[in-house]
């Protein structure tokens, strides 16, 4: 899509947007969308319009399960391919994630995991997923078809930087039982312990996972010197 802005003007727009607003913590969210000019499968001829939308947005999945941890459930919809739709943060492969939510939300979890086409574990429906085991942090890797999250890359770094080893390798579902600690990481679910996978117990959330929480939080509050670079200040 042949954007008219710049990365800077980008987020020029968002900081003046949090300014006019008054917002102390929001949630921000630019979206880049053809508007009329053709219904056709070629929007060519079809105007490209650039909205930045924020508000205040608390906990995505729950004060609650930041503290205490979520359940979720493997979605009987798996996650669209690489070969069917590139990793992007995009709004068609959103309806995928809607799917596999209202697919377990509806049976009192919190929050979908999806699989594969081939079984492996992808992700969230709208977060990247850590595993713990014995000491090592695990993320899917992007062939998996999990997106290549912003918070996802921080705390593998926050994590690496602490001393713990992390790696990138494939995760079937029978890992996920046997792990010592689950989380979800995202812009809005930030680090969200999981306790409960399919009805069978993880456990509260771990010394990991809270590091990681603890980590994070400090990097964004600007807490943390080394990683001050990742700020943007308003």
């Amino acid at each position: 899509m042949p954007i008219e802005y710049s990365l800077d003007d980008l987020v020029a727009a968002a900081r003046e947007t949090i300014l006019a607003n008054e917002l102390e913590s929001c949630y921000i969210r630019p979206i880049t969308f053809y508007e009329t000019g053709t219904i056709g499968l070629n929007p060519g001829e079809a105007r490209l319009r650039t909205s930045i939308i924020a508000f205040p947005w608390g906990a995505y999945l729950g004060e609650d399960g930041l503290r205490n941890g979520i359940r979720v459930k493997i979605a009987t919809w798996a996650r669209i391919s690489l070969q069917s739709f590139p990793s992007a943060k995009a709004t068609g492969p959103y309806i995928n994630s809607v799917l596999a939510n209202q697919d377990v939300t509806r049976e009192g979890y919190d929050e979908a995991l999806l699989l594969t086409a081939e079984g492996n574990v992808s992700e969230g429906a709208g977060e990247n997923l850590f595993l713990v085991k014995t000491g090592q942090v695990v993320t899917p890797p992007l062939s998996d078809g999990c997106l290549a999250g912003v918070t996802r890359d921080s705390v593998m770094t926050l994590l690496a930087d602490d001393g713990f080893p992390v790696v990138e390798k494939s995760i079937i579902p029978d890992d996920l039982f046997g792990a010592d600690e689950l989380f979800f990481t995202g812009t809005a679910a930030e680090v969200t312990p999981i306790r409960e996978v399919d009805d069978k117990p993880i456990g509260q959330p771990g010394p990991v996972t809270r590091r990681a929480q603890e980590l994070f939080g400090d990097a964004v509050g600007g807490k943390l010197e080394q990683y001050r670079g990742w700020l943007e200040y308003v």
